[in-house]
């Protein structure tokens, strides 16, 4: 320090060098990400094969788990739209699931998965698991949550919106 002011400021950029601070913030959503990922795919295959649970009625139903959410759904009217056609809300939850999954473990229109993400945990969080108390031990309103900074940052790193992004800077690049 000199005279009150930091000297020792995370600047390694300016010349090129990355330090284990630098390159620990820079990759620190990656973790995240992979465990979003994973999760919504295995949550998509998991409904698409259970055999229970794509049926309009019966125990570990889809239709028997909005029936049971509609009294205590911060929107019921939500719920009430999914059971005009249970099967096909659980299909398309299922397969909304596994699109935001391989997008985000990808990195494949990074921030437009991470936002269906965040609707379907949205979504889910204000029926299905609304009346949970206390609040915390709800899971939905945490995956939105965990949504909300890869909506901000996308998948800058490791991913195919960055490899599609530096080709099109190498095009721009030739064009010149």
């Amino acid at each position: 320090m000199t005279h009150g002011i930091r000297t020792d400021t995370q600047n390694s950029h300016l010349n090129g060098r990355r330090d284990w601070q630098g390159t620990a913030t820079r990759y620190a959503l990656l973790p995240l990400r992979v465990f979003l990922g994973v999760t919504f795919i295995y949550a998509g295959l998991d409904k698409l094969t259970d055999s229970a649970f794509m049926k309009s009625g019966g125990a570990g139903s889809i239709g028997e788990t909005m029936h049971a959410a509609r009294d205590s759904a911060a929107v019921p009217a939500l719920v009430d739209l999914a059971l005009k056609s249970p099967v096909g809300f659980g299909y398309a939850i299922a397969l909304g699931e596994l699109a935001v999954g391989i997008g985000i473990l990808l990195g494949l229109l990074g921030r437009l998965a991470a936002l269906g993400g965040a609707l379907i945990s949205l979504s889910l969080w204000l029926t299905v698991s609304w009346a949970t108390t206390p609040y915390y031990y709800g899971n939905d309103l945490a995956y939105l949550m965990a949504w909300l900074p890869l909506v901000l940052a996308g998948t800058p790193y490791f991913s195919l919106d960055a490899a599609l992004r530096a080709r099109r800077r190498q095009r721009a690049d030739l064009h010149r």
